[in-house]
């Protein structure tokens, strides 16, 4: 009786593939990105374990995620392919979700919206969704000219939140936004000319909070678009803004407290 053939795996990636996950181009055309680092890593599998395609470690180093195709390279070979300062010697390969670059208002978007308009350095991109996650924020919209929320840094800025909210990156962002109106969303806009007045969005259930970009502020059309333009006071003469990502913390924090 002939014995049955022991099935093959599939032939291992070459480590270039892995290093084309750095740009866009090769983060669309592998429908992936790469997520570092042991606390980013659970995180990520917490949040969306189905979108884990597979886990990279340094040999030697044990993985408590064995449900999980596991690949394990030298030192030398994951340093090649890694994008973060200090190596850990985990990742994982993530696929994004098939949604996030579409401008489709999820069924259930959530209590709290954040939306960032053309905010294009990955750090302030990342951190900003990391603090939206922190503050009970459900989903987050992104103009075109923001930055990817995949690329590295904005990954690594993060800290493993990527995909603890849902993601929108779109040019249609404002289409986005009047449908949200419509279901009854306030939608306030912070702006270095407007009002200090909390009490406004005290008693609104469902709120978009909007931020613009770190040098020009948010656009004409997203001020139109707002209910309310909210200002952080700061002094001024010694300071002539925020950073925005800073800014973001301040007002999610407004909007949120009881």
């Amino acid at each position: 009786m002939p014995q049955k053939s022991n099935p093959q795996k599939p032939p291992l990636k070459p480590l270039k593939w892995y290093r084309k996950l750095a740009a866009r181009k090769g983060r669309l055309e592998a429908d992936a990105f790469i997520v570092e680092g042991e606390r980013a890593v659970r995180q990520v599998v917490e949040s969306l374990p189905e979108e884990v395609l597979e886990i990279v470690t340094v040999e030697g180093i044990a993985t408590p995620y064995p449900h999980y195709p596991l690949r394990t390279v030298t030192e030398s070979q994951f340093r090649s392919i890694s994008q973060a300062q200090t190596p850990q010697g985990l990742l994982a390969v993530v696929r994004p979700p098939w949604q996030t670059y579409t401008d489709s208002v999820p069924i259930d978007p959530g209590t709290r919206l954040l939306l960032l308009d053309d905010i294009q350095d990955p750090g302030n991109v990342g951190t900003l969704i990391r603090t939206a996650a922190a503050f009970g924020f459900s989903g987050v919209i992104l103009t075109d000219k923001s930055a990817d929320p995949f690329s590295p840094k904005c990954v690594q800025a993060s800290a493993g939140s990527i995909l603890s909210v849902w993601l929108r990156r779109t040019d249609e962002y404002l289409r986005m936004v009047q449908a949200l109106k419509k279901r009854g969303y306030f939608v306030l806009a912070a702006d270095l000319n407007g009002k200090e007045d909390t009490s406004v969005f005290d008693k609104r259930r469902l709120l978009l909070l909007a931020l613009g970009n770190e040098a020009a502020g948010l656009s004409e059309e997203m001020l139109a678009a707002s209910d309310y333009q909210l200002r952080v006071p700061i002094v001024r003469d010694k300071a002539e803004s925020l950073n925005v990502a800073t800014c973001g913390a301040i007002l999610m924090y407004l909007v949120t407290r009881k």
